[in-house]
């Protein structure tokens, strides 16, 4: 096969895996040069994303070492996602597919051929996909999945889990290039891209060394954004609220009214304070999903850049 494949890795201070990383991947890129499914000029990108440690030290290293290995390094940290598309748009021109995955192994590496396999099938994205939580905790199998619930049912759809563990054909990088919002959401940007898909299922692994990017509270937070860069929904479901309330409000005006009416004392201190605190709640509420709108809105229309490349490392 002449296809030329691009593995894009994004990584923040993995000094601690990059090592055995590379390893690996260097490993399956000969397989599967050897079986003929890829071309020997294939290659395995990494990002750097602004690491404060000797990542993109390693990374020079490696390349010298052996060509197979290109660097994309950042002038700044701009996070995962925006790590992510500046490897697979530098990637685009230069590859017939690439393949994205975390530098901390626990996407399994062995999966690769199943997606390339896919890819010569006539697929243009081929999504990892889990095929099972049972090594997580309660904890974490219940939030991760409540993760993908939520943000389906507000609008943002995405795959049940997948992470960002993909293979997206040159066609479909293209697709992706054509998508210019600042506020990067790749799980639900990718679906919208179309073309034929299909999902690859693996077993995901325990993280190789050093700590997890996505601790709670940013997943949280990387739920918030993927919401509300990719669905109205809340606003919606904010207006409905509203319309819920005026009625119970014009219920209880009634019912106040007949009260008085048939002579009888109105008492309500403490329906009265629950009704001012629930609804100054909800008020608040309201102006917070609305402003996470505005602010959206202010940074794309600053059109500023995603992410600024400092230096390219790649050889043919």
């Amino acid at each position: 096969m002449n296809d030329i494949l691009y593995i894009v890795v994004p990584c923040y201070n993995e000094e601690e895996v990059l090592p055995e990383t590379s390893k690996r991947l260097k490993a399956k890129m000969e397989s599967l040069v050897g079986a003929g499914k890829i071309s020997r000029d294939s290659r395995i990108m990494f990002v750097n994303d602004g690491s404060r440690d000797r990542t993109w030290e390693l990374i020079a290293q490696l390349h010298a070492a052996d060509h197979i290995f290109s660097g994309v390094n950042l002038t700044r940290n701009r996070g995962h996602q925006n790590a992510l598309l500046a490897g697979l748009m530098t990637a685009k021109d230069l590859c017939d597919m690439a393949i994205s995955m975390d530098a901390d192994l626990q996407d399994d590496v062995d999966a690769v051929d199943a997606m390339v396999d896919k890819f010569h099938a006539g697929c243009d994205i081929v999504y990892g996909v889990r095929s099972s939580r049972e090594k997580d905790t309660f904890f974490k199998r219940f939030t991760a999945e409540g993760f993908y619930r939520v943000m389906n049912f507000l609008g943002a759809e995405t795959v049940f889990n997948h992470a960002d563990y993909r293979l997206l054909s040159r066609r479909a990088l293209e697709g992706l290039s054509e998508f210019r919002e600042v506020n990067l959401f790749l799980r639900g940007i990718v679906p919208m891209i179309g073309y034929t898909t299909t999902t690859v299922e693996y077993e995901r692994g325990e993280r190789f060394a050093g700590e997890s990017k996505y601790p709670l509270k940013k997943m949280l937070s990387f739920a918030m954004e993927g919401i509300t860069s990719l669905s109205t929904k809340p606003i919606r479901y904010i207006t409905m609220l509203g319309f819920l309330i005026f009625i119970i409000a014009i219920a209880m005006l009634v019912y106040s009214i007949v009260r008085w009416a048939m002579g009888h004392t109105i008492l309500g201190w403490a329906s009265v304070m629950c009704s001012v605190w629930a609804i100054g709640g909800l008020i608040l509420l309201s102006l917070g999903v609305i402003g996470e709108y505005i602010g959206k809105i202010y940074l794309e229309t600053k059109g500023r850049p995603r992410f600024l490349i400092e230096d390219v490392l790649d050889e043919k």
